[in-house]
């Protein structure tokens, strides 16, 4: 494809958009592919010419990758090429330059070099991770072949004091930090404030609570020159080969990481594509062929900020003017799932939890309940609605007083607590977190939950909604008016209700939270004391 001479003299690069149409056109490759496909992220054009693939960096800069000058493209694609060699030596193939002259774009040396590539071949589109498993049941040996693989590397990797600093959490601040800075501009598109706020709370928390643990990391010589983006697509996984391919080039203290963190991307992926099942599988394994027990105290942690690291690429990619609108809407979805996945993490670790939002009548647990299931993605369980399902009677509908005696007795409320428990324990065997909306007026149905969670190694949280008496009586009066309102509970029932609430004094206050939903932020309250929580279960272990 022609395009005008270079002056001898470059004053400037050539505008990346300008080689697209080369780039883009068959005939430009000195193999002849029969079609050429373009696949953006938000630092690369990658294009797909069987059965090679190119590789250009994007002119950009965004602190922690820096591919701004053309120099720096050239000096990284060089970088990935050496990088690579060390999980996939054959797939990478070397760099080439672009260059320009008078009778336009080529590839290899020219005139004028305005660009470099990076040149591999091109693996098989069925084995790449992410898509079996997306297409069939993987089984958990496949995975044993990424750990031996995997583990091997870690051992071979050089140690030294340019890499194991960077596990201390001076250190680790940075990246984390960086983070939390370049996703400001995202809060209310891809990610909620109350999330936000969240994960930089537990993050800092743990900082604080578990620096004994990243030191002593450092001190086992945990710290490696890792992969540093070990997630699903890029690992190929085929019948007679293995590849492990992109890693980190671009910035090496996002290579220089704990084991933990590296493997903690890939679990976290197979968390975020549902299979939990495989990723404790994968960790389990690892840890086993390591010999690294201490891994799993700092797992959920690193989970929670590779799924952060994920929403904020995808972020990224959500604003990328050279992307198709219908791949900037993709990945803001998926931006919104991996932040969304980030906060079950510090607020829950990776297994399921039951949060129980009880309190008095009109003290504002269903508007808590559902405000905090809406940011963590939970199913609410009301129990105002499990009892009108039981009885047969319309939802949206208040009975009438002789049929408020029959359903609010004590044998159907006995049946509606059951009900309830029985409901969240489904989720919990199918490992969902669940969010319980009850008074718990009694302390003997607080009891049965307790027993029914707490006793048998299902984390279990209590919160208690608060509010004076003023604010109960003008919400009891404003139901009235609401034609979504379930409870059958009005102002005349107020006395009655409340006389027979019995306080939760028989928990510790630190293990029941009070939360006064007269506040402005209640969910952000409760969403910060769980991960407070998290933190310590952790940091204590």
């Amino acid at each position: 494809m022609n395009a005008p001479a270079m002056p001898a003299a470059l004053e400037k690069e050539v505008q990346q958009e300008q080689l697209l149409p080369f780039l883009l056109n068959p005939n430009s490759y000195p193999h002849r592919p029969r079609s050429v496909r373009l696949v953006q992220t938000h630092a690369s054009f990658v294009f797909i010419v069987p059965p090679l693939v190119y590789k250009m960096k994007k002119a950009v800069n965004f602190g922690f990758l820096n591919f701004s000058t053309l120099e720096r493209r050239r000096h990284f694609c060089a970088r990935e090429v050496e990088l690579n060699s060390r999980l996939c030596p054959t797939m990478y193939l070397g760099v080439v330059p672009i260059s320009l002259g008078a009778h336009g774009y080529r590839f290899g040396e020219g005139e004028h070099t305005i660009e470099y590539a990076v040149k591999m071949r091109k693996l098989s589109d069925r084995y790449f991770l992410d898509k079996i498993i997306r297409r069939r049941i993987v089984e958990p040996a496949e995975l044993d072949k990424v750990v031996a693989t995997l583990a091997e590397f870690y051992r071979g990797q050089h140690l030294g004091p340019e890499i194991i600093e960077w596990g201390e959490v001076e250190r680790l601040r940075i990246s984390t930090d960086e983070n939390f800075r370049q996703t400001e501009e995202f809060v209310g598109r891809t990610l909620s404030a109350a999330a936000f706020q969240t994960l930089r709370f537990f993050t800092d928390e743990f900082y604080a609570h578990g620096e004994p643990l990243f030191h002593w990391r450092v001190k086992e010589g945990r710290i490696r020159d890792c992969h540093g983006d070990l997630h699903l697509e890029h690992i190929h996984l085929a019948p007679k080969a293995l590849n492990i391919f992109d890693c980190i080039e671009f910035n090496d203290r996002l290579r220089y990481i704990d084991v933990a963190n590296d493997v903690a991307f890939l679990a976290m992926d197979l968390d975020f594509e549902h299979q939990p099942g495989l990723a404790r599988h994968f960790i389990e394994a690892i840890v086993k062929a390591l010999n690294d027990n201490g891994m799993r105290q700092l797992i959920d942690f690193y989970k929670c900020y590779r799924a952060y690291v994920r929403g904020k690429v995808e972020s990224l990619h959500s604003i990328a003017q050279a992307a198709a609108e219908s791949e900037r809407s993709v990945s803001a979805t998926r931006a919104q799932r991996y932040f969304r996945l980030a906060l079950q993490y510090a607020v829950a670790g990776s297994r399921p939890l039951v949060l129980a939002v009880m309190g008095r009548i009109g003290s504002g647990k269903t508007t808590l309940a559902r405000a905090a299931g809406a940011e963590l993605g939970w199913e609410v369980i009301s129990s105002d609605r499990v009892r009108k399902e039981l009885a047969g009677f319309p939802l949206f509908e208040r009975s009438s007083e002789a049929a408020r005696s029959r359903l609010y007795s004590e044998s159907m409320t006995g049946k509606t607590y059951d009900r309830l428990l029985a409901l969240a324990d489904q989720k919990v065997q199918n490992g969902c977190s669940v969010i319980l909306d009850a008074t718990f007026a009694r302390r003997a149905q607080r009891e049965a939950l307790v027993n029914r969670f707490g006793r048998s190694g299902v984390e279990l949280r209590l919160v208690e909604t608060q509010a004076d008496d003023q604010t109960v009586r003008n919400r009891l009066n404003a139901r009235e008016a609401k034609p979504d309102e379930i409870s059958d509970a009005r102002l005349e029932d107020y006395e009655m209700l409340n006389s027979i609430y019995e306080p939760p004094t028989e928990f510790p206050a630190r293990h029941c939270c009070g939360v006064a939903t007269t506040i402005a932020e209640p969910v952000l309250h409760t969403l910060k004391w769980l991960a407070r929580m998290q933190v310590e279960s952790q940091c204590l272990l």
